[in-house]
């Protein structure tokens, strides 16, 4: 059986986007193909997804029942996603009653069958590979702009970029004024920070 390389898999609340605050297994796999830096990206990466263990479909599924008996959304991530979700993993998950959401850069198509699409570009727009979503949203720091996306999305979300678990508060006010002046984007902040949870 076709195995995964998982960094960890947890039960929270989702604290960003269009559905934050809905209670979601978080199957974070691990890899990334991009390396986001402040003088790059305009932030740190600040998540941990290099380590990870090899689990089959099977096990994951385990791993999610112990966590919760009445959750029915995998927000699946990374590190990227794309690297590794297949047909075999969604069609697995949807067969248990899961549906499946997934974040990732957009810088990988990805295989059919998803329930909702997130995609947060960290590459320039001519290298991004899905451009159909749910929802994109992109990080901003301090003096950076509305980008012109390649995504069509339902809904359109600009994230200040935090500096560890604090939000500069010239970088909330910067693009609280970049959606004031450029609708349809929205406001989308990471809410789970705030909350002290994962």
């Amino acid at each position: 059986m076709k195995q995964y390389a998982v960094n960890e898999i947890f039960y929270s609340l989702q604290g960003e986007g269009v559905r934050a605050g809905t209670p979601n297994f978080f199957l974070r796999f691990a890899g990334c193909n991009l390396t986001c830096r402040q003088e790059t990206h305009g932030f740190d990466c600040d998540t941990e997804f290099v380590s990870g263990r090899k689990m089959t479909l099977d096990e994951i599924a385990a791993e999610l029942a112990a966590l919760s008996k009445v959750c029915k959304w995998v927000v699946v991530t990374g590190g990227e996603p794309g690297l590794q979700i297949d047909e075999e993993l969604i069609a697995g998950l949807h067969d248990l009653g899961f549906k499946l959401a997934i974040e990732t850069n957009g810088s990988i198509a990805l295989p059919a069958g998803l329930d909702w699409i997130t995609v947060s570009p960290k590459v320039a727009e001519h290298a991004i590979r899905q451009t159909t979503a749910n929802e994109v949203k992109y990080v901003r720091g301090y003096g950076q702009g509305i980008p012109k996306t390649v995504v069509e999305a339902e809904h359109y979300l600009i994230s200040p970029a935090f500096e560890g678990d604090s939000l500069p508060a010239r970088t909330l006010d910067w693009c609280i004024r970049l959606v004031k002046d450029n609708p349809p984007w929205r406001f989308s902040l990471q809410q789970h920070k705030l909350w002290s949870v994962r």
